[in-house]
């Protein structure tokens, strides 16, 4: 009985511990809100709380820079996407006129939890919606309905494809065949990819987004952007 009580005074013990650290993080950020549509501009980025699902719990969002932020997200273990928070930067270049466009990004994520890290790239003002899945943990999946293709190399990464509507717009889900927390990713290449297949013409590439799509993560867990850069010319 006692040895039963004091592992449960060390999981308490750890537990407020790593509240006090994510508090800590949190007040001491630059900038953090918990409201669902929150955002932070800087540096030609902006950084989006966007708790958008049916459903969504409670989420804290915080930023030092548009390259190092995180959100605290505490979402029920319910089915459907309950927020995308990210960062984006407007690039508005004609494919043909896009020199080049690289990301490059380092994620610290929970291992529990349901959710994907994964660009969301619009094109042709929201015509075309392209996701690049780096990860993925829990009952996850991009929308299908369409064709597939399977271990395509494009952009410096290996991917499954799936093409598919949300109903308002086309959607091109790369998901990566493994999963990865750092990486650089060629976005003009993969443009370039769908393009080939005739998928989509000379798109004009829009807002680029980059962030954590969350389903679940229920007690509260931890998001982080280490490091992000998009550059496009």
């Amino acid at each position: 009985m006692i040895k039963k009580k004091y592992k449960m005074v060390i999981y308490f013990t750890l537990i407020a511990s790593i509240i006090i650290a994510i508090s800590s993080t949190i007040n001491a950020a630059a900038w953090s809100s918990s409201d669902k549509w929150a955002e932070y501009s800087t540096d030609g980025y902006t950084i989006r709380n966007d708790v958008w699902g049916s459903g969504a719990g409670s989420q804290t969002i915080w930023a030092n820079s548009y390259s190092n932020w995180g959100v605290v997200a505490n979402h029920p273990n319910t089915g459907g996407v309950k927020s995308y928070p990210h960062v984006a930067k407007m690039v508005n270049k004609k494919l043909s006129t896009l020199n080049s466009c690289n990301s490059s990004f380092n994620v610290t994520r929970p291992g529990s939890g349901s959710y994907s890290t994964a660009y969301d790239i619009w094109c042709d003002n929201s015509n075309y919606e392209i996701m690049l899945w780096m990860n993925k943990t829990g009952s996850v999946w991009p929308i299908s309905g369409g064709v597939s293709y399977t271990n395509v190399n494009v952009g410096g990464h290996t991917w499954n494809v799936y093409t598919g509507s949300n109903g308002a717009n086309k959607v091109f889900s790369f998901v990566r065949t493994a999963n990865i927390d750092s990486a650089t990713v060629n976005i003009k290449d993969i443009l370039n990819w769908i393009k080939g297949k005739g998928l989509f013409g000379d798109v004009t590439l829009g807002d680029a987004q980059f962030g954590f799509e969350i389903t679940s993560s229920s007690g509260g867990l931890n998001f982080n952007c280490n490091s992000y850069s998009l550059n496009a010319n």
